[in-house]
């Protein structure tokens, strides 16, 4: 097994959404506090750390990922002595703490952001990305936010645009400002000194912009738009090649690892969303001198086909080198995988199929909150949508708001997750109830149990945490490959569809039990039921 120093490495990080937690004080909306309280629970899972998404200070336009102090707490989750209470329970249970860092911009309500708009000559005028209007009063360049129109807008202080990659509240941070590097990587040594054991690295390809503000390319017709964002998006038109993954952010990166490496053991994560997402995950993992892992959307998109699965792992396989990926099904930024890839698929035995899938990849892995529950996507009505993002594009895209919604803990009103007569910030999805917590407990063939037992099962097996991977030809309908470490060869089998799946194994071994999956084994024939999984020991 992983030592203390790199238990990152195969590790498996149970991501936690404050908001939508476990609300300790009844106002509806998740906190630290509740997060603590719930530690002990997401412990007997197995996992080996969690992610929490931001909750600093922040106007909440965007749910905290527009900061506007990054050292401090918002008071809608509590205060800094109850996230250092936080950290202590965590580390005492054995989980590593990893926390969410949006470094790439900021809150308009940081006061570097108030300073730098005030005019074109304070201290802090360069800090974010200003340009001039064209001559005609028009934006700098064609480039366009996320989150829909330009990605540019006037300020009249100034005279002149700023650039925001999301909402016009986020504005971005000038990365070819020396001093925004130094101040940024200030602020993650203060996070290291309290004793963080690493980060998530919000849009980590976003942090630097072409000096020369060059537009960005049409995607040409019939090629693939490979970002993930709705096809409904505008976004998706262009080839992104001036506006991000930037050469000159590679250096960034070495001085953000030369920083994690002066605290022995911690680890960062990246998000990449990038038109070519595998070769720059390798690219920023790559060489032991830039980030520890990173994760693209490949798995988080619409396409789960065994086909499919085997170019993503192909592809990546082809370019890593001594890369290392974090791979993940769901997250808080995407439909929910039992719903994105299991709809019209066994409500209880696909998710398990799939976490077994996740679980035996080579590299580190994301479980989402919920996700070890089977939960579906949650229907949010538009009178009760939060997120910015479903709010334009609404309804093509119904934005982030089904997969945000509360933990179910209990069957009980608000499903135990805040006080019966209190209305959390979203709605409690009906659905979700019946799959809470406490309901499937002790249910030996739920999903929260067959979770449990896939962590256990993988920590068993060596090869499974952190060994090399080779494809194997199983057929059309399965997917299949080897995981070896050392002198333990596993070949592990998956039938994701409905129907009975054979196969002739490409060799001789002995199927291996604790996983709770059913399959037989006829002489050199496999035969995978339903939503089934094998794991062989290989014979030498």
């Amino acid at each position: 097994m992983q030592d203390n120093l790199t238990w990152w490495r195969g590790g498996v990080i149970y991501q936690i959404y404050p908001r939508s937690f476990m609300d300790a004080n009844h106002d509806g909306v998740g906190d630290l506090a509740g997060i603590t309280e719930k530690l002990d629970y997401v412990a007997s899972l197995g996992v080996d750390g969690i992610w929490l998404s931001p909750f600093f200070t922040s106007p909440m336009r965007d749910f905290g990922y527009d900061v506007s102090d990054y050292r401090d707490v918002d008071p809608m989750f509590g205060t800094l002595d109850d996230f250092k209470a936080l950290l202590a329970r965590a580390h005492a249970l054995g989980l590593k703490v990893m926390i969410d860092q949006v470094i790439s911009h900021s809150s308009d309500q940081h006061p570097w952001f108030q300073e730098s708009r005030a005019d074109r000559t304070n201290a802090k005028a360069d800090w974010y990305v200003w340009a001039d209007p064209r001559p005609d009063g028009t934006p700098p360049n064609n480039w366009l936010s996320i989150f829909g129109g330009a990605a540019w807008t006037f300020d009249s202080r100034r005279r002149q645009y700023y650039l925001h990659n999301f909402l016009t509240s986020q504005p971005d941070l000038n990365f070819h400002h020396p001093a925004v590097r130094q101040a940024q990587l200030d602020n993650l040594r203060f996070w290291l000194e309290l004793g963080v054991d690493g980060f998530r690295l919000d849009t980590v390809n976003f942090y630097f912009h072409d000096a020369e503000l060059r537009d960005n390319p049409p995607v040409p017709a019939g090629e693939a738009k490979t970002l993930g964002a709705p096809d409904a998006n505008p976004y998706t038109w262009q080839r992104h090649v001036h506006d991000l993954s930037r050469p000159e952010n590679l250096d960034f990166l070495k001085d953000l690892r030369a920083l994690m490496d002066e605290f022995p053991g911690t680890t960062t994560v990246g998000e990449i969303g990038d038109d070519n997402p595998l070769e720059r995950m390798a690219e920023y993992t790559a060489g032991g001198d830039k980030l520890h892992m990173a994760y693209g959307f490949d798995l988080l998109n619409e396409p789960h086909s065994p086909a499919y699965i085997r170019q993503v792992i192909e592809r990546f396989q082809r370019l890593a080198g001594d890369a290392w990926p974090c791979w993940a099904l769901s997250n808080h930024d995407v439909v929910r995988s039992a719903t994105r890839w299991g709809a019209g698929e066994d409500p209880v035995a696909y998710p398990k199929v799939a976490l077994a899938m996740l679980l035996s990849l080579r590299g580190s892995v994301c479980l989402y909150q919920g996700e070890e529950l089977g939960l579906p996507e949650a229907e949010v009505p538009f009178a009760r949508l939060q997120d910015p993002y479903g709010k334009v594009l609404w309804p093509e895209f119904k934005g982030r708001d089904g997969c945000r919604t509360p933990m179910p803990w209990s069957d009980a009103p608000q499903a135990g997750f805040t006080a019966a007569d209190v209305e959390p910030w979203l709605p409690v999805d009906d659905r979700h109830q019946p799959l809470a917590v406490d309901r499937q407990q002790d249910g030996r063939h739920s999903v929260l149990n067959a979770t449990r037992r896939l962590l256990a099962f993988r920590r068993e097996h060596p090869a499974l945490v952190d060994g090399d991977l080779s494809l194997v030809d199983v057929g059309e309908d399965l997917l299949g490959f080897i995981r070896e470490k050392d002198e333990e060869r596993l070949l592990c089998v998956f039938n994701l569809g409905a129907e009975t799946r054979s196969t002739t194994l490409p060799r001789s071994g002995t199927p291996l039990q604790g996983h709770g999956f059913a399959a037989v084994l006829d002489g050199d024939t496999l035969t995978l039921p339903a939503y089934q999984a094998a794991y062989l020991k290989l014979d030498r």
